[in-house]
């Protein structure tokens, strides 16, 4: 009957926490999967005496994916797209899109990491030329944990400015506005340029070139945020699966009292109506379908890497296609929720100061930082309503960018084995690494090359790896084979629906500003570089693959898009998804 090969799975708890100890004794070159097994196969072959936790509760799990994905776009973005294109009808192309592409790429992320049971990188065993698209996810997750923690920082700073009888951004008394600060709204300027920008001494700096030297305000709030990151991760799912039952659940309850106090406000219904008004008509336009595809791209949060770390951590029969569906709808539901609370506050801003909704309906850091803060500062108890919004903030802000660290950590940890005896320093050193440098960031580390990232993920997945073997991983550990709507979706639909967006992405880009600031072309070169560095992993890490494989350019590319337990085969001359001859490819 020939070998066979025996996998003994142990398992043991501490603190609340499984570990599993997988010992495998094994023919040398035994293909893994065949014969009788004790345990489930995990799509890799394991390294005797490794462990590798697993979340404690399975609640944990599905705070953290919510908590990253729920993350301060869904505040400031997904209202003011909503409004901008269309109202209610604006929830016609943002549903298409999430069924045929954002569901099913955030399924493929969930199953892909809970099957191989590794990083962003490290899962790429089952196609090793795509190795490099791991790597791609990694950097992007690193670039944006550059500039995400200066977002938290800033929520806390407007934190701990809220804890004094009058608001310090309400007049202009305060020793850093400018001599031409105004109180007054004007009906051509939302808020005047100089006092709107006065907190964090933006008028200080006449562009990314005049940057100044660091505030120790600003840098003191950055360093508590560090501080706090590295012990909501430094032990792993163990803490930071604790951390999110506060992170993730406070978001909404902070939602559910603003909103409560929103409605009351006079011009508030008025606000609402606006962002739920439909007009089809709008439909008709390409931009507003383009949106909507943009945001369900970003708002889930496929694509950095944090979806397939969390997911590696699962135990392995856990249901992720349930996962999947419950995650991605709260994620969905809480942008529209999001909406009320913020046009609400709009509406009451525009009814105040009698100036038109579009004067004050922004998007971005602006809304959050200076138009809603100067929203709040008009009510009655004005400092306590600051520090509750804040808090929701930071608490947006913490989970999104755990989930950033942890792609990170965890794809590097499992791609290089000796980091896992370090993780505490390796976290802190990972750790350690004005709105102008915001804004050059935010449009380049992770926009165009995120939907580039993900799409080479699908192609990897459903036409070299093959979505018939892929369903065959899903339905080894849930039971159920993947229907005929999802197969198609990881062919066919996502691919070319994320092919489009990478065009599209491409043929209407438009260099970043800041209100009527232009960045210089030299920001812009520095922008693109970034997107570069991380979209050439793909092409540079298939470079290497090749040419470091042993054999002729033929074995090469079998090993290369082979799973590497499935490499003797390749040896023995069975290749299973290198149908071409080496003659046809010559010729």
């Amino acid at each position: 009957m020939g070998p066979k090969e025996v996998e003994l799975i142990l398992v043991k708890e501490h603190n609340g926490v499984q570990f599993t100890t997988s010992t495998l004794v094994s023919p040398a070159g035994h293909p893994h999967g065949h014969g009788l097994a004790l345990g489930p196969s995990h799509g890799h072959t394991p390294v005797p005496g490794e462990e590798r936790e697993t979340w404690g509760k399975k609640i944990d799990f599905l705070l953290s994916v919510i908590g990253f994905a729920v993350d301060l776009a869904n505040v400031w973005r997904f209202p003011y797209l909503c409004y901008k294109n269309g109202g209610g009808a604006f929830l016609v192309p943002y549903l298409f899109f999430m069924v045929i592409a954002g569901m099913p790429l955030f399924y493929m992320e969930l199953a892909l990491g809970q099957y191989n049971r590794e990083g962003a990188a490290g899962v790429w065993k089952i196609c090793p030329i795509f190795k490099g698209v791991g790597f791609t996810v990694i950097l992007i997750s690193l670039y944006v944990g550059f500039y995400y923690n200066v977002i938290i920082a800033w929520a806390l700073f407007y934190l701990f400015s809220s804890f004094t009888g009058e608001l310090p951004w309400v007049h202009c008394n305060n020793t850093w506005n400018s001599p031409n600060c105004s109180d007054l709204w004007a009906f051509n300027n939302s808020l005047n340029d100089t006092h709107k920008r006065g907190v964090l001494h933006l008028q200080d700096s006449e562009g990314i070139a005049d940057l100044g030297l660091p505030r120790w305000q600003l840098t003191s709030c950055l360093a508590v945020v560090i501080v706090v990151l590295y012990f909501s991760l430094w032990k792993g799912v163990k803490t930071s699966g604790k951390v999110v039952w506060i992170t993730a659940t406070m978001p909404y309850v902070v939602l559910t009292v603003l909103l409560l106090r929103g409605v009351t406000l006079p011009g508030a219904m008025d606000g609402i109506k606006a962002y739920l008004s439909v007009d089809f008509l709008r439909l008709c336009e390409p931009q507003v379908w383009i949106d909507a595809a943009t945001q369900i791209c970003f708002s889930l949060g496929v694509g950095f890497g944090v979806l397939i770390a969390f997911s590696s951590y699962n135990k392995f029969s856990n249901n992720c296609y349930r996962d999947a569906i419950i995650t991605s709808s709260i994620n969905s539901l809480t942008s529209f929720f999001s909406g009320f609370v913020i046009f609400s506050f709009l509406g009451y801003m525009s009814h105040k100061h009698s100036v038109p909704l579009d004067k004050v309906a922004t998007d971005g850091p602006g809304l959050v930082f200076i138009i809603y803060p100067e929203a709040i500062a008009t009510l009655p108890g004005s400092s306590v309503w600051a520090v509750i919004f804040f808090i929701m903030l930071l608490t947006l802000g913490i989970d999104s960018a755990m989930g950033g660290m942890e792609s990170v950590i965890t794809g590097l940890m499992d791609e290089f084995k000796f980091l896992h005896k370090h993780r505490e320093l390796f976290t802190l050193i990972h750790r350690c690494g004005g709105i102008y440098v915001f804004t050059l960031l935010d449009h380049f580390a992770a926009g165009t090359s995120i939907l580039f990232g993900v799409l080479i993920e699908a192609i990897g997945i459903a036409w070299f790896y093959g979505v018939d073997r892929f369903s065959d991983d899903i339905e080894e550990m849930i039971g159920q084979r993947p229907g005929l709507y999802w197969r198609l979706c990881w062919k066919f639909v996502s691919p070319c629906f994320l092919l489009f967006m990478v065009v599209v992405s491409f043929a209407t880009f438009n260099p970043p500003n800041y209100g009527t600031y232009t960045f210089p072309i030299w920001a812009n070169m520095i922008g693109w570089c970034l997107a570069i560095s991380s979209m050439t992993m793909v092409p540079l890490y298939a470079i290497y693959k090749m040419c470091t494989l042993p054999g002729k350019f033929c074995d090469r590319l079998a090993y290369a898009i082979t799973p590497e337990h499935e490499h003797h085969l390749v040896d023995n001359g069975e290749v299973r998804r290198f149908t071409v001859s080496c003659s046809s490819l010559l010729t």
